[in-house]
């Protein structure tokens, strides 16, 4: 890990460089912190907290149909892979109006925001930021009784399949694995049924090696092999890693072929390209153009490997 990229690291958004110093560079807590606190107030993090309605909402939707980014579900994404401060009080203010403002189309139930809707791999996303941003009730205990229960017979889980299958798909198994995985952390969960559906859900990925199909090891979905930022509801390998990085413990084995696959796509100049350019947040983007040197990538790449191949870092 070169001065170069990390002083390149340094050089970005708060979004970014407080992670740096967290996480790569293990700078003192009172250093990361300050630099920390500026995600909610400055550059991207204060830009999109503003972007909120008054009403709770962010481009007027909760979730956003076909292409669209610019809504409440994916924005509280973004925020969460900022690592913005939920204590702080900007951030705070914009909860409580999601917690109070927001509800889900009629079609999917109306619920309240953080009580969820139907579908598995949004259920896991709204999971997650209830645990993150302090908003877990008897919501987030109802998206947990669904989710068990949704498990599939082959270990995770298929959100709308485009036709009837028993398979679960890796990318809905992951969304859910984030949720709930966010849930047993924040609140010290030991309930045997969810412990089981976790490890049953993280074993699906591992017998797979996070992205080949478990019949011929061949690669499941090309698309598993880009990494991009922000992921929103897509799969791929990094964030898969990133996943089993949080639990922490020892790595398991077998996770070599996707470390393999993740150091294969290191750059000469150890920095690593951005992937497929998603659509952004009122229409600006936090990522560059693909093929170009990410910070994004680079930084979840580094975090990754200081834990599952710290020799090559």
């Amino acid at each position: 890990m070169g001065e170069d990229v990390i002083d390149w690291l340094l050089q970005a958004d708060p979004a970014i460089g407080w992670q740096v110093r967290s996480d790569l560079l293990g700078q003192p807590a009172d250093v990361v912190e300050a630099e920390r606190a500026r995600v909610a107030t400055e550059g991207w993090g204060g830009d999109i907290l503003a972007l909120q309605s008054d009403d709770g909402y962010w481009g007027g939707d909760v979730y956003g149909r076909r292409r669209e980014r610019d809504t409440v579900m994916w924005t509280l994404q973004v925020l969460l892979r900022f690592g913005i401060d939920p204590g702080a009080t900007s951030v705070r203010e914009a909860i409580a109006k999601v917690r109070d403002g927001v509800r889900w189309h009629d079609d999917v139930g109306g619920r309240p925001f953080f009580h969820g809707e139907v579908e598995e791999c949004v259920n896991g996303g709204v999971l997650g930021y209830a645990a993150y941003f302090g908003a877990i009730d008897e919501g987030a205990d109802r998206i947990v009784r669904l989710l068990v229960e949704q498990r599939r017979a082959d270990g995770g889980w298929n959100c709308a399949p485009p036709r009837p299958t028993h398979r679960s798909s890796f990318d809905s198994t992951l969304c859910v694995l984030e949720g709930l995985r966010a849930y047993q952390r924040t609140i010290g969960s030991t309930d045997a049924a969810l412990d089981d559906a976790v490890r049953g859900g993280e074993e699906y990925l591992l017998e797979r090696s996070l992205f080949l199909r478990r019949s011929t090891g061949e690669v499941a979905n090309d698309r598993y092999t880009d990494f991009a930022f922000p992921m929103y509801w897509f799969y791929d390998v990094l964030r898969a890693l990133e996943h089993f990085r949080a639990n922490g413990g020892e790595p398991d084995p077998r996770l070599s072929p996707a470390i393999d696959l993740l150091l294969s796509r290191r750059r000469d100049d150890g920095r690593w390209p951005a992937g497929p350019r998603r659509p952004g947040l009122r229409g600006y983007f936090l990522e560059e153009p693909e093929g170009e040197p990410s910070r994004w990538i680079t930084l979840r790449a580094l975090r990754v490997l200081e834990w599952a191949a710290p020799d090559a870092v």
